[in-house]
């Protein structure tokens, strides 16, 4: 059950429940913008600079490590793994309307997670076919 379930809506969701508190229908967007652009905190470096990590930053992390555990996912064949892909692929369409549609979803951020999403779903439907034409061996040694 948990392997159908596309971890990349976990960062979609998260950006959602920050837009909806930002107001999603509302035409100015610069609510969620600032929201994603605020310091969390300060990393103090070798070179005498400090590394400013926002909430943006933060979630795109969230989601790398989350296309990450995906595309482990992906390697794998059977029901689950399609309905993964299938998951995936409605997670994808869901992302893509909200980011053409809605002023909250036109930033950098979101656009970075809707292409992770776009790229999860096309490296499952290449690994599954792959997988399987592994696993049925097309083309070799058939004998007449």
């Amino acid at each position: 059950m948990f392997n159908m379930f596309p971890l990349l809506s976990i960062p979609v969701v998260i950006y959602n429940v920050m837009a909806l508190g930002g107001g999603v229908f509302a035409s100015n967007s610069q609510s969620i913008v600032d929201n994603l652009a605020k310091k969390l905190f300060e990393v103090p470096m070798a070179s005498n600079t400090f590394w400013t990590v926002s909430s943006g930053d933060l979630l795109i992390l969230i989601s790398l490590v989350m296309l990450f555990a995906e595309l482990l996912k992906s390697t794998s064949t059977g029901r689950e793994a399609i309905a993964n892909h299938a998951l995936s692929l409605v997670l994808f369409i869901f992302c893509l309307v909200e980011f053409l549609l809605f002023g909250a979803f036109a930033s950098s951020v979101f656009f970075i997670i809707m292409v992770m999403t776009l790229l999860d779903v096309l490296a499952g439907f290449i690994v599954t076919i792959v997988s399987s034409r592994r696993d049925i061996g097309v083309g070799e040694g058939f004998v007449d």
